[in-house]
């Protein structure tokens, strides 16, 4: 596998075109950190052009899919009506949001309710839950991530919100590692980027798996969208298309994503 270069939200990453690309077919796309990833590695396999891309988060790759800023937005979480307005939404993968504790905690399952009342704020002691008598060290992400917006639609609901004692990370990996070095913590990531380091629970007796994300069995998911400023053409069309195909959809399964077009 290729290597995957570090990529930095303000200058983005570049993949070289190779001799045989057409000079001058550079596709850039911006916005979600939970797809940066992704989208870098279609970029290491696409042969039709110089891809960029920048992170910034879902909210960022909307805006820059209106403003013509990126050739392609990437979101991590369902558009807001006022937001959809000119933009077409291509769902190129499906992600579950793994609710991930320390590898050591006894407790391997929750229901939807128990962990609203972690996050809310309600249930704050393990022993609650048939745990150790510990303390829940409870760990979100920061406003504006598209984990985040989905971890509060299917989870909080509009009626509830996260309680304003819980530790606040940028990051999926940075929260991560936060819950392996912690006993006692709980979070959520990305299902692609769970280790051995932590344990993924049950939800109402659901456990995340590329099968039970691809059928709607695992509720806590969201699509990972590629949105373009009307219907995509050109060098943005033909990467889309790529990340579609057999080909791109393979790597979406390596990857850890549930593909979409694909069985």
């Amino acid at each position: 596998m290729a290597r995957v270069a570090l990529c930095l939200a303000v200058t983005g990453c570049t993949r070289a075109a190779d001799a045989h690309v057409p000079a001058g077919a550079v596709i850039t796309l911006a916005g979600s950190t939970s797809i940066q990833p992704f989208a870098e590695r279609w970029a290491e396999e696409y042969a039709g052009g110089r891809i960029i891309v920048q992170s910034g988060g879902s909210t960022a790759g909307i805006k820059a899919a209106h403003d013509g800023t990126a050739d392609i937005g990437m979101s991590s979480r369902a558009l807001q009506p006022a937001e959809t307005a000119g933009l077409v939404e291509t769902v190129v993968a499906r992600d579950g949001i793994a609710v991930i504790v320390h590898a050591s905690n006894p407790v391997r399952a929750l229901t939807y309710a128990q962990l609203r009342a972690i996050y809310g704020g309600t249930i704050r002691n393990w022993r609650q839950l048939g745990g150790p008598d510990a303390a829940i060290t409870v760990i979100t992400r920061e406003d504006g991530s598209g984990t985040r917006d989905a971890f509060e639609q299917f989870v909080m609901g509009a009626s509830h919100e996260i309680t304003a004692s819980a530790l606040v990370t940028a990051y999926s990996g940075g929260l991560r590692k936060m819950v392996s070095q912690d006993p006692n913590a709980i979070g959520y990531v990305t299902f692609s980027q769970l280790n051995p380091q932590v344990h993924a629970l049950a939800i109402d007796g659901v456990t995340p798996t590329e099968p039970s994300i691809a059928s709607g069995a695992y509720r806590l998911q969201r699509p990972f969208v590629f949105l373009t400023r009307g219907a995509p053409q050109g060098a943005a069309q033909q990467f889309i298309a790529y990340v579609l195909s057999d080909a791109g959809q393979r790597i979406a399964r390596a990857e850890g994503l549930a593909p979409v077009t694909i069985q």
